[in-house]
């Protein structure tokens, strides 16, 4: 015989094992405050311990709202945005909705056009487009229906532009490397359809000039790691590059491989930074320097704008992603080199 699924908690139930009512706890779930500390504490312990889900058809019935969101992806996913949706999508589940995600194939005016669909639909509450909605610029202001929310920092193939490209931070990651001693560097590019990858080389090639370095090169062109182990197992004995300036952890994790087959000691020999803080880097022998980006925070930052248009309410600033340099094992000073560029 099959057994049925256990029965979900109700709003009620909730509020009875809080110790607070059924409207607080309403209240609590349309973020409706303020709320005294102990409050939420109690109320979030409560729907924790029942895993409480809120009724949706019930709600819908009763106030015409849906509590469903979307949030539309461009076609084909080469790169999915995987701590941008995670975090909107925890922030969606925390304030009572539900988030799908819609993937919609061709040009972005197709997805425009499919996005006005959704708006018109009444079957969501608001859309968050990653990528760009051309003409919607202004549905997103005046509409009193459904929601809308743009996150215009990925382009029609989910790779990050604006905010998500910038390079600044490369600034800091060589001055860090010369005020360690080097003054010969590599730098192993990312592929140049990439705005990423072409503001990485071209940051690389002005902090060069700028803080008065020397450059071998550029070498690679995509985002593996057989990029980056080539681009070191060629470099020339006497190359007297000391340190390496990858545009991407896969690379980078190339080619600390391809020096350890080489002999070079990482970082004794040679210097290497990445670009993304994988979760391998952090725990590759030895762990890598690299740049980590807040994904998360723009997120959720969206989703509360988001939310906010559906409420009616004043909508928080954008969310900018923040790029941070991280020094681990695979950085070091600079070695004492012969004027051949060997090792001393």
């Amino acid at each position: 015989m099959t057994s049925r699924p256990p029965r979900a908690a109700t709003l009620h139930e909730v509020a009875a094992l809080a110790g607070v009512s059924h409207q607080t706890v309403s209240r609590f779930l349309h973020n409706r405050g303020p709320f005294k500390p102990a409050t939420v504490e109690r109320v979030e312990a409560a729907i924790k311990e029942l895993n409480y889900r809120p009724n949706m058809i019930a709600r819908s019935m009763r106030t015409r709202e849906t509590g469903i969101l979307a949030a539309i992806l461009p076609s084909p996913v080469t790169a999915m945005p995987t701590p941008t949706l995670a975090a909107a999508a925890e922030v969606a589940r925390g304030s009572g909705y539900f988030m799908e995600i819609s993937v919609i194939e061709g040009p972005a005016t197709d997805r425009a056009r499919r996005a006005q669909e959704l708006l018109d639909s009444g079957r969501l509450e608001g859309v968050l487009s990653l990528g760009s909605l051309p003409g919607m610029a202004e549905q997103a202001r005046t509409s009193s229906t459904t929601a809308l929310a743009i996150l215009d920092q990925y382009d029609d193939k989910l790779r990050g532009i604006g905010p998500l490209a910038d390079a600044s931070v490369l600034r800091e990651i060589m001055q860090t490397l010369a005020d360690m001693g080097h003054r010969r560097f590599l730098h192993i590019q990312g592929p140049q359809e990439w705005s990423s990858a072409r503001a990485r080389r071209e940051e690389y090639l002005r902090s060069i000039e700028v803080l008065g370095l020397e450059s071998h090169g550029v070498r690679g062109g995509d985002w593996t790691t057989e990029s980056g182990y080539s681009a070191i197992s060629g470099l020339e004995e006497d190359s007297g590059v000391t340190a390496v300036i990858a545009a991407n952890d896969y690379l980078a994790l190339g080619a600390v491989r391809a020096a350890h087959d080489r002999g070079w000691q990482v970082p004794r020999r040679l210097s290497v930074t990445g670009w993304d803080d994988l979760a391998t880097a952090r725990y590759a022998i030895p762990s890598l320097s690299t740049v980590t980006v807040d994904r998360a925070s723009q997120g959720r930052s969206a989703m509360q704008r988001l939310i906010a248009l559906v409420r009616n309410e004043p909508a928080p600033q954008p969310q900018i992603p923040a790029s941070r340099l991280i020094l681990r094992e695979s950085t070091g000073p600079a070695p004492e080199l012969e004027p051949s560029g060997l090792q001393r």
